[in-house]
């Protein structure tokens, strides 16, 4: 059956857009999630009975994540007591 769709999210963390068109046997389409890291991962797709789901997947711009925090130290264990009972 075919159809033709698209939308679009854009709140607060939350911001990603969809396409799909299909002629009744092969779906093409596109989608796009802003990631945390600051990229856009972008995928590209084709799907149809004979050669299944077959992606490619890019991204756009450079990651950045934030500088590191040299201003304390901290144990991920600190404070956590562990018992083992044999």
């Amino acid at each position: 059956m075919p159809f033709d769709f698209a939308y679009a999210v854009n709140e607060d963390g939350n911001d990603y857009q969809h396409n799909a068109v299909s002629d009744g046997d092969v779906t093409r389409g596109e989608y796009r999630v802003a990631l945390p890291d600051g990229r856009v991962q972008i995928v590209k797709y084709t799907a149809d009975w004979k050669n299944g789901f077959n992606a490619d997947v890019s991204y756009e711009g450079e990651a950045r994540y934030p500088e590191p925090n040299t201003n304390s130290i901290s144990s991920p264990n600190q404070g956590q007591a562990y018992s083992l009972y044999i």
